[in-house]
């Protein structure tokens, strides 16, 4: 079983970076990113106790929640077209990628026709590569002063992608801006309060481990490339 011998060593280095910086490990949540993975990889890794699966697109993903639908938590983590919102409504329970407003006015229409209310994270992209998606950090208070009028949206966090580094610790600084956000808005905005933090892949995740990230989203590191 390639992924549960992954998932202990995975689990050894975030127990570590935990000790750091004096963190629990359990507030740390591991999303299994499965999105390059086939069916059967994909089902090992829910065998070896990974329920929160991160994918990125619904062809792709489709035939992997026909076979496994409620057994996993699905959570959307690539950049969503306003044309696809359809298509992934009340199958995936979070969503991470909501970075602008006509994203927001999509998800608000089609969670109204459902009656469902749909749990997001705003990306922020702290780093300003032009490559990477999300708002700008500028922008991020007004944006939520409006998604807070909507109330089939239920902000629960912030997510942001850092660049690539051969040293991890070039990131630092990335995730210490996604982290000051949130708090800066808690701050001000207790009746609206960001919990989550989801920031770090397998390049960096205990970087973002140390820096607050609630949860860490895996692909190549735990789920390897099948």
């Amino acid at each position: 079983m390639q992924v549960n011998a992954n998932l202990q060593q995975v689990k050894e280095r975030i127990n570590a970076a935990c000790a750091r910086v004096n963190r629990d490990p359990k507030d740390v949540e591991i999303i299994a990113v499965t999105k390059y993975a086939s069916l059967a990889r994909t089902i090992e890794a829910l065998e070896a106790g990974l329920t929160l699966l991160g994918e990125s697109r619904w062809q792709d993903t489709a035939p992997k929640w026909q076979q496994i639908q409620e057994r996993a938590e699905w959570h959307f983590i690539g950049h969503l077209q306003t044309n696809k919102v359809k298509d992934i409504l009340g199958k995936f329970s979070v969503i991470h990628s909501l970075d602008r407003m006509s994203l927001a006015q999509e998800l608000e229409r089609k969670a109204a026709q459902q009656d469902i209310t749909v749990n997001c994270f705003v990306q922020v992209n702290v780093s300003g590569e032009q490559s990477k998606h999300g708002m700008n950090p500028s922008e991020f208070e007004d944006f939520m002063k409006e998604i807070n009028k909507m109330p089939h949206i239920r902000p629960i966090g912030l997510m942001t992608m850092a660049p690539y580094e051969a040293d991890p610790e070039r990131t630092r600084a990335v995730f210490q801006g996604l982290r000051a956000l949130r708090d800066s808005w808690n701050e001000n905005h207790a009746n609206q309060y960001l919990h989550h933090l989801s920031m770090g892949m397998s390049n960096d995740f205990e970087i973002a481990i140390e820096e607050g990230a609630t949860m860490i989203r895996l692909g190549t590191i735990l789920i390897g490339e099948e």
